[in-house]
């Protein structure tokens, strides 16, 4: 066989091998497109996770919460389209949700056992990797505010309750009345378990949440134009909580996490197992170390772990490149995400 033979065989050979190593990406992950090169921004949101079932929500209910999560998609997006930072769009989206009655987050949060909110919140920028929260706050009006006053403005990373609120006065925070943050929908809850706390002889230490619940939360995690990655999460906690409870929401590394190198996280669900676990950092790490897609992490954390271990939840999470995943493994999760040219808002496994 002659020279130029041999090249136009090579060559021929070349282009086969060559196609057959190259894939075509799949165009979804966990309801958020796969991107091939990192997009301009990318902003995803949660608003509580838990039984969420389109037969007990009405029309009108359902449309509410839709148009609220839009509207929380909105406000970071527009920041990160105007070259706003990922900490910015987080803190404002997250302002938002504490200040909307329908979530479970600041004015609409769930009270304790003695007919009080207790407010709880974190935020972590993963350029640094610095990280603030506050827990147990009574008075302010918006926690995101405090936990990151906190991260900017003290040497520490948690602070908790008179002590979060002088902190809060002496930095200039807003602090509001309890009645700011009344509901009667939280408030008719409150007499609902406390009732059936009682008709069951039990007293709280130890009972499970019920299995009709609704893990209220709101949480944000973005990705901005240089880069950076940030991450933050806001709650009233669970309804008749006791003993000043603290779930994950203000834990760094089980309810909030972020850093550059890999991503976002913000969770949603029964504290005390994401705590244990350290879901949020858990998420990082299965990306960090085993190099996971944020997709294939978030699946074995949220879908695989916590199951086996009988936690209920959720999380959003935003890697590095801009790719989403919104994993949960109780019936329903509120949820969003946008992208330059693509929008999502959900509420069930659709």
């Amino acid at each position: 066989m002659s020279t130029t033979k041999y090249t136009l065989l090579f060559v021929c050979l070349s282009a086969i091998l060559l196609s057959a190593c190259q894939t075509t990406p799949n165009p979804t992950e966990n309801q958020a497109t796969v991107q091939n090169q990192r997009p301009a921004y990318a902003l995803a949101i949660h608003g509580g996770a838990g039984t969420l079932s389109r037969a007990n929500m009405s029309p009108e209910k359902e449309n509410a919460y839709r148009a609220a999560l839009d509207s929380a998609l909105l406000i970071g997006e527009t920041i990160l389209k105007n070259g706003g930072t990922s900490l910015d769009a987080v803190t404002q989206t997250i302002v938002f949700l504490e200040d909307c009655p329908l979530f479970n987050a600041g004015r609409g949060a769930v009270f304790n056992h003695d007919g009080k909110n207790e407010l709880d919140a974190s935020i972590m920028e993963g350029s640094g990797q610095m990280a603030g929260a506050v827990g147990s706050v009574s008075t302010v009006k918006n926690p995101i505010l405090l936990a990151r006053a906190v991260m900017e403005k003290s040497s520490h990373v948690l602070l908790t309750g008179l002590g979060a609120e002088q902190f809060a006065r002496e930095q200039g925070i807003e602090t509001v009345d309890a009645k700011w943050f009344y509901t009667q929908e939280r408030w008719n809850s409150l007499q609902e378990a406390m009732e059936e706390e009682k008709q069951a002889g039990k007293t709280g230490a130890i009972d499970a949440p019920p299995t009709d619940y609704k893990f209220g939360t709101v949480g944000c995690v973005a990705l901005d134009h240089a880069g950076n990655l940030a991450a933050g999460t806001s709650t009233g906690g669970m309804t008749n909580k006791r003993w000043n409870r603290l779930g994950d929401s203000p834990i760094i590394g089980a309810g909030t996490y972020a850093s550059n190198d890999a991503c976002a996280v913000s969770c949603t669900g029964h504290g005390e197992f994401f705590i244990r676990y350290a879901v949020a950092h858990d998420v990082w790490a299965m990306m960090a170390y085993k190099g996971l897609s944020v997709a294939e992490a978030g699946d074995a954390v949220v879908n695989k772990k916590l199951v086996e271990k009988g936690g209920e939840g959720g999380l959003i999470a935003v890697d590095k490149n801009g790719n989403i995943a919104l994993p949960f493994n109780s019936e329903g999760m509120y949820r969003g995400y946008a992208k330059p040219g693509e929008r999502k808002v959900l509420i069930y496994k659709e």
